[in-house]
């Protein structure tokens, strides 16, 4: 979901439909696209553009293979910090229901 009220609700769905591709999203992004999106191929459209945009951040000292090595494990942590919170909630669940 979006993070940054500034950004478009849908910055993250719209800018990355294309083939081979997955995308997990809240329910409340999901029907902000039924209600306004755009299912149209947009990954590899402007590639040019995002080149550019790589070189400058290389050129501002910008380690992009140092980010994404970054944002990936934070990533991956994150979504396993919440599998193991659902599996405790359903022990505790568990639990309650034997008990009763």
């Amino acid at each position: 979901s979006t993070k940054n009220p500034a950004y478009p609700d849908l910055i993250y769905v719209d800018t990355l439909i294309g083939p081979h591709t997955v995308n997990t999203m809240p329910p409340q992004t999901l029907e902000a696209f039924k209600d306004h999106g755009a299912p149209m191929r947009t990954v590899d459209q402007d590639l040019a553009g995002a080149r550019g945009a790589l070189a400058a951040l290389a050129q501002a000292g910008i380690d992009m293979d140092e980010v994404t090595e970054e944002l990936e494990a934070d990533g991956v942590k994150k979504f396993a910090d919440s599998f193991v919170d659902l599996l405790n909630t359903i022990d505790e669940r568990r639990k309650e229901l034997a008990a009763a």
